[in-house]
């Protein structure tokens, strides 16, 4: 059902296992905030967990509308906000930062000491028709910017904030754990620095595969089963970790060269294998960890996609139409190698 002009409609969490589609009137923007019509809205494996209920305990606050990769056009604004930006085709961060705390003050505003809440976890987010963010958060997009597209630069703030923190140069040997959404938009970023190779490795023969039309020089499934494959001589450079599997934090590690680096992006969950502390000691490795996505990471990604570096059209496999969210999550959740970024579209 097509809602009026003054409605909206909205999916709503209740509790896991539990949602519906509620209509609503359309609210307005508060102060500082706007109103933004959305385009689309991807679905993530941190949208199946709000659904299931797997979520980490202060991570989510039911009920919820779920939604924190989207995009759209501003449609209204509230109180203190240039008007001007009524039409602008834009994204935004999810983050709900304080901009008090010493955090973010340095400019990690993903590390935010206030408190976590984030769009579409402990605040209503995009699976509806509109969403209310502060205007602080935007990121605009040129006016004839692909929305459909840039409904996965959030998924692509994340990849971005593993590169600024990985520093890549060109010539490395830089090799990519994991070819899902995260892994395919690292692949990406990665080619643009030149590596001299660049080797995505994923269990999934199509997955791996992909990543040889977005820049990667080699794709590589596990050998055996093991979560590993065989590092050139001397090991990578870099690698970068994009799949939160149980096991590919630590066998990232072994797949970085004495004196490598390596940068863990997935989300793991408790109980995935720990980094060997001999190893880590006796190779002398750099490893960091990326949680979400500062503010200079969204403008990195937004960049690169303004500027036709970073293309994530390719990895969008389903659409769906918002009265069909069950159906979504269920494709996010299949296990499906042939199942990439799915959309619903308001």
């Amino acid at each position: 059902m097509t809602p009026a002009p003054q409605d909206m409609r909205s999916v709503v969490v209740d509790e896991p296992g539990a949602h519906r589609l509620v209509t609503l009137p359309r609210p307005s923007p508060g102060p500082g905030e706007v109103r933004v019509a959305v385009h689309a809205a991807g679905i993530c494996a941190s949208d199946r967990e709000v659904y299931d209920g797997t979520r980490a305990e202060g991570y989510v606050r039911y009920p919820v509308t779920p939604g924190h990769e989207w995009s759209g056009t501003v449609e209204a604004v509230g109180e203190g906000v240039d008007p001007q930006l009524t039409g602008r085709r834009t994204v935004a961060e999810g983050f709900r930062t304080c901009m008090r705390c010493a955090r973010c003050r340095e400019g990690a505003t993903s590390l935010c000491t206030a408190g976590y809440d984030e769009t579409g976890f402990t605040r209503p987010g995009a699976f509806a028709d509109t969403v209310a963010v502060p205007a602080r958060l935007l990121h605009l997009l040129p006016d004839e910017a692909d929305l459909r597209a840039a409904a996965l630069l959030e998924p692509a703030a994340v990849v971005a904030a593993a590169v600024l923190a990985a520093g890549p140069r060109p010539g490395e040997r830089i090799a990519v754990v994991g070819a899902g959404t995260l892994g395919l938009l690292a692949v990406q970023l990665l080619a643009a620095y030149t590596p001299a190779r660049l080797t995505a490795v994923d269990p999934r023969a199509q997955r791996a595969g992909q990543a040889l039309s977005m820049g990667a020089t080699d794709a590589r499934t596990p050998d055996g089963g093991d979560s590993r494959c065989p590092p050139p001589d001397g090991g990578y450079d870099l690698v970068v970790e994009t799949a939160g599997a149980p096991g590919t934090a630590h066998d990232a590690c072994l797949l970085a060269r004495r004196g490598g680096r390596v940068v863990l992006t997935g989300m793991f969950e408790a109980g995935a294998q720990g980094i060997d502390p001999v190893h880590l000691s006796v190779s002398q490795l750099t490893i960091r960890s990326v949680f979400g996505a500062s503010s200079a990471a969204w403008s990195f990604a937004v960049r690169t996609f303004t500027e036709g570096l970073l293309d994530p059209a390719p990895l969008i496999t389903h659409e769906l139409p918002l009265t069909s969210f069950g159906e979504a999550v269920g494709l996010v959740g299949s296990g499906d190698p042939a199942v990439g970024k799915v959309l619903l579209r308001p």
